[in-house]
């Protein structure tokens, strides 16, 4: 009786394992172009409690050593019948493989595919165009940097690729705050990268204990690896380095009395002109400054140019300047190197009740156009 019953419990395992079996080869996880943007789908979605972002992830595929520690992308998910498909917020990159690990509903632990996306050699390898603040002298308790690319780059790489060298060429330690997800624009071409606040601000254990990332009278390099790919799988043309020194902290907030318009003449294009005592963020720069009009406080269409190391904004209409009073509209969260806004400094107490911003708000400086 024993040996029937063995028998019969062994019969039933190799009936589950041919079942699961079954179960998962009639997944499908199939990867297609759509619209010129790529979309994973599984079919069938089984039934059941898990969500879709449990039932399918998909991942940059950095090979074994890198994948436990790879976050999935971000994106999408819909389910249209029995069809799962995952769209993915940021373009794929030409010449990377991609992983996506699925659950196949038979409880027989997770699955994965693996596909290319196909390489383009077409077009010149991409250099660093820029990297902001252009100033050689900046603050202690400077924020943020911006690289602008010329082409879309590769993503999972910057933190290994980009570095910040002391006097003696000597790398230093984690100056930069390294997130899962980095901070690139839409179009892969701007990434953001944080020096780490908790070391840049005061009163902080991070600040005290490891001190600043900079220091007030050194000097520094801020170097981009040649090696780093682009979206198409190619290294940089050649490598970039900003050289700069370090002054003192700046912990007060930039003031709009401290800025001189200069207004142009009516019946031309010639472009007002705004002036700061200090350099600004410059992608806000670009986002938060704008001309309006008096009568409808609308924006006026035109080109804007920022220079002289962040301190200088310029405004050319499309058209000639009708005479009237204008005004330059500004964001208050702009920001200076620093961090400070037009509505407080970045270091505040940090026990502080800080007011909520009021989303949008703006203030204004008016001129005449005669």
């Amino acid at each position: 009786m024993r040996a029937r019953l063995q028998q019969w419990v062994r019969l039933l395992a190799a009936a589950l394992c041919l079942l699961n079996a079954a179960w998962a080869d009639s997944i499908t996880v199939e990867m297609e172009k759509a619209g010129g943007e790529y979309v994973f789908r599984l079919s069938p979605f089984p039934n059941g409690s898990r969500q879709p972002n449990e039932t399918m992830r998909v991942y940059v595929d950095g090979g074994p050593a890198a994948n436990a520690d790879l976050p999935p992308l971000l994106g999408s998910y819909t389910v249209d019948g029995k069809v799962l498909s995952f769209k993915p917020r940021f373009p794929l990159q030409a010449g990377v493989r991609y992983r996506v690990v699925f659950d196949d509903g038979a409880g027989s632990g997770p699955q994965e595919r693996t596909f290319d996306i196909p390489d383009t050699d077409g077009g010149a390898a991409a250099v660093v165009e820029e990297i902001y603040p252009t100033a050689d002298v900046l603050p202690e308790n400077q924020l943020k940097f911006y690289l602008h690319f010329s082409a879309p780059m590769s993503r999972s790489e910057a933190y290994l690729r980009v570095h910040l060298l002391d006097e003696d060429g000597k790398r230093i330690t984690l100056p930069f705050l390294e997130l899962d997800q980095e901070l690139w624009d839409r179009a892969g071409r701007r990434l953001t990268i944080f020096f780490d606040p908790a070391r840049v601000k005061r009163g902080l254990l991070p600040h005290e204990e490891a001190g600043v990332p900079i220091e007030d009278g050194k000097s520094y390099t801020l170097v981009v690896e040649k090696e780093w790919l682009d979206a198409g799988g190619k290294p940089l043309a050649r490598g970039f380095e900003k050289r700069f020194r370090v002054g003192p902290a700046d912990r007060e907030p930039p003031r709009l009395t401290d800025w001189v318009v200069s207004a142009p003449k009516a019946g031309v294009r010639d472009p007002v002109i705004v002036e700061f005592p200090e350099s600004l963020d410059h992608a806000l720069l670009g986002r938060l400054v704008r001309i309006t009009t008096a009568a409808r406080r609308a924006p006026l269409r035109g080109e804007i140019t920022i220079d002289r190391h962040e301190m200088r904004w310029r405004f050319t209409p499309d058209a000639p300047w009708p005479a009237g009073r204008y005004y330059v509209e500004v964001g208050t969260i702009l920001e200076d190197l620093a961090g400070n806004t037009l509505e407080r400094p970045f270091e505040v107490d940090v026990f502080e009740r800080v007011q909520e911003r009021v989303a949008g708000a703006t203030e204004t400086i008016g001129f005449e156009v005669k």
